[in-house]
């Protein structure tokens, strides 16, 4: 893997992650509040879902 590969996927992360902030500012705070109150086991659960979804999707891709 390059560098410059890791710093394209770094830089789609940074856009992704602005949609929604950008055309809901005001539904994405109410959204953060309310996974504010998920308990950790399950917010850990579902960190370890995206992983595990984001390998599979990654290892398909570049297969």
């Amino acid at each position: 893997m390059l560098w410059t590969d890791f710093l394209a996927a770094i830089a789609l992360l940074l856009i992704i992650e602005g949609i929604l902030p950008f055309l809901d500012p005001a539904g994405t705070r109410r959204r953060l509040l309310q996974m504010a109150q998920i308990p950790t086991g399950v917010f850990r659960g579902v960190g370890l879902f995206c992983m595990l979804a984001g390998l599979l999707l990654l290892w398909w891709v570049r297969g």
